[in-house]
């Protein structure tokens, strides 16, 4: 089996968006730390769910992580530095 490769990068959620549409789920904008000034932010569904299977949202303020995959065959080597 083949790993994934992976980072983690820290991040803080912003704020919390209130839909104008009831029927649509709330958004957390996330800003991720060391990204590119235009490019930190993001909006995800504010549903996740814990250990034990309930329904949770973030608050504004939470410290989380952002963790991006990839499969080994998306992926190139980094040559060393000479």
């Amino acid at each position: 089996m083949t790993e994934k490769a992976s980072a983690i990068l820290p991040a803080t959620v912003e704020k919390i968006i209130k839909p104008l549409d009831p029927t649509e789920p709330e958004k957390a904008q996330i800003a991720i730390e060391g990204a590119d000034y235009l490019y930190r932010e993001i909006r995800i569904n504010n549903t996740l769910v814990d250990d034990e299977g309930n329904k949770v949202r973030l608050k504004p303020g939470a410290d989380v992580e952002v963790t991006v995959e990839a499969p080994a065959e998306s992926t190139t080597t980094v040559p060393a530095k000479e």
